[in-house]
């Protein structure tokens, strides 16, 4: 494929797709409106305009803080077209964090989607020598320097096309046209440059393994700033002529899922355990009859999804179960119309995998990272095997080096870092491949990711522990929420919990305690001897070197907020180990 602008991938899709809906989103009546390619594009034009007219100046930064909705990806490729470097700001950052970015990358705009995101800007933006105006998604403020979405337009209104063709016509495939800031797990967070080819190559490469139609609904609702949710939900459709479909909030994500019934759904993780407890809340409440069924229908689900991956025919009940269960759950969670359900940005559990598979909902893995644009390997429907990430992305390399190391090399892999050669020559050898930081394991073409380099455990009897996997099946403990494991340089390994607050009223009844909060049950022995129990049952199906033989249960969930989680739900092993060293301690005083 020969390399494009992200300009020309968006016109090919304006002219191909004109009249079909591009994004849709609701409004405050409660109805869902939509715009067309072709008016889609134009508004990205007037915004663009808007954006020079405001004093945006060729490869600046416009930096993006909001949750998914239109403005957000009309300011981002409007930006790219008026020459400028978008770069997305989670919406949970403080002042101090927006300002590391904006700074760093230079911004001369910022658009931020309400009141409480504009607050931040304000407070920093005397330290923002480069910051010429902020623009607002939504609502307005009377500060001569913060704009309203409409007066960006109307700005844009009023300057000659010519201004901004000229723009795009100096702008080649191999320029950067984005930054993607890493989300810091181990310091300052890192601008990852990508040109207008890793977009529009890596989504046209991507696009091709879905088996999706012209027309295709996607739901977005994971943070746009995050490469993932860009991919998926910004360039792909531009591939196909899809249609990106905003959900309101993350609480009404399940609403959302319903109304729009996606053909592609991609999840991370910790939403599809969200679903997974919900669900197994709902199954237990069921008669007896109601559970048999299930039971029987769940034990059909998993040997279709194993004779699916050996490219078989699913048993003869399969039909039958498919009627009375499998379509029923597809329909209430909103799933009965997805083509692809995905999971990426952190590792999944096997069990999570296969609690799905056995109701008829396979998902998919897909594994990569920010400076591969996203996707290095993809599986499918039809190729696929539970447990392993897939195959590499078409047209793309994969090879795990002599130290287990996972590394990619193609036209997906970024062009290093912003302003910072030391980590881009760390990052990329001399060959071109990108190393990534992971440990994996190949068979055939496909690939399986075992844990990071850095997370690795290595015990005081000199063992080699992954604590992903082991985090995975703690978690799949009903009452459990989140689990960390430690035990570097130890001579065992123990076990940080956190409970699932919804779960509060059983736990009490099962555990006998008198607790009245949460962080009172945490402090409670008797709730840690019962759920220390639950763990026993886990230590039963691993390696004694992998056994749990202490935990501690946290007073409260961890969060984005409390630091411990990133944007994407991932766990920060060192602000957990330097929080909780007290806790880390205790295990072996």
């Amino acid at each position: 494929m020969p390399p494009k602008t992200v300009m020309q991938t968006l016109d090919a899709a304006a002219q191909t797709y004109a009249s079909q809906p591009a994004l849709r989103w609701k409004t405050s009546s409660g109805r869902w409106a939509e715009t067309s390619w072709k008016d889609y594009r134009a508004e990205i034009h007037r915004a663009a305009k808007g954006l020079i007219a405001l004093g945006l100046e060729p490869a600046k930064g416009v930096s993006l803080i909001g949750f998914n909705c239109r403005q957000w990806m009309i300011g981002n490729i409007a930006s790219i077209h008026a020459g400028g470097v978008p770069v997305g700001i989670y919406t949970t950052s403080s002042a101090e964090q927006c300002h590391y970015i904006a700074s760093h990358s230079d911004s001369n705009i910022a658009i931020v989607e309400n009141a409480e995101q504009l607050a931040k800007f304000l407070e920093i933006r005397e330290r923002l020598p480069d910051l010429k105006a902020i623009v607002m998604m939504n609502g307005e403020h009377d500060d001569a320097d913060v704009h309203s979405w409409s007066a960006l337009l109307e700005k844009g209104d009023s300057l000659e096309q010519s201004a901004l063709d000229e723009r795009m016509s100096a702008q080649k495939p191999e320029d950067i046209c984005t930054l993607i800031y890493t989300s810091g797990t181990t310091g300052n967070p890192k601008g990852v440059m990508l040109s207008h080819d890793n977009l529009s190559w890596t989504s046209a490469s991507a696009a091709s393994t879905m088996e999706i139609e012209e027309g295709a609904q996607f739901l977005s609702y994971l943070p746009l700033s995050h490469i993932a949710e860009q991919v998926v939900s910004m360039y792909v459709p531009m591939q196909i002529g899809g249609c990106s479909n905003f959900a309101e909030s993350m609480e009404k994500l399940g609403d959302n899922l319903r109304e729009i019934r996606p053909n592609v759904f991609l999840g991370v993780p910790r939403v599809w355990e969200k679903i997974q407890a919900k669900m197994m809340e709902a199954g237990a409440k069921n008669s007896g009859l109601k559970k048999k069924i299930a039971a029987w229908a769940r034990g059909v689900g998993l040997k279709a999804a194993a004779a699916k991956e050996r490219g078989e025919a699913p048993p003869l009940a399969y039909g039958l179960a498919d009627k009375l269960v499998f379509s029923k759950v597809r329909e209430r969670l909103g799933l009965d119309n997805s083509r692809l359900n995905v999971t990426s940005a952190a590792p999944i559990a096997k069990e999570t995998l296969d609690f799905f598979a056995s109701l008829g909902v396979l998902i998919n893995e897909v594994y990569g990272m920010s400076e591969c644009t996203g996707p290095a390997t993809i599986s499918t429907p039809d190729k696929f095997r539970v447990g392993w990430v897939g195959w590499a992305l078409p047209g793309a390399e994969v090879k795990i080096d002599h130290d287990g190391e996972v590394c990619m090399r193609g036209r997906n892999v970024f062009k290093g870092y912003y302003k910072n050669p030391e980590a881009t020559a760390e990052a990329i050898d001399a060959e071109g491949w990108l190393h990534s930081g992971d440990i994996g394991t190949q068979d055939g073409d496909l690939f399986k990711i075992t844990d990071r380099k850095k997370d690795l455990i290595i015990t005081a009897g000199g063992e080699n522990i992954a604590p992903q996997v082991i985090e995975g099946k703690l978690k799949n403990i009903v009452w459990v929420s989140q689990a960390v494991v430690v035990g570097d340089r130890r001579k065992h390994l123990s076990a940080l919990l956190t409970l699932d607050e919804d779960k509060f009223d059983e736990i009490l009844k099962q555990s006998g305690s008198t607790a009245e909060t949460l962080s009172e049950a945490a402090e409670d022995d008797k709730v840690r001897q019962w759920l220390f129990s639950s763990v026993q049952e886990v230590n039963g199906g691993l390696a004694r070197v992998q056994q749990i033989k202490k935990i501690t249960i946290l007073p409260k969930d961890l969060s984005i907020e409390g630091g411990e989680l990133t944007p994407t739900m991932k766990i920060k092993r060192r602000i957990i180990r330097d929080k909780y060293e007290a806790q880390i301690e205790a295990f072996y005083a």
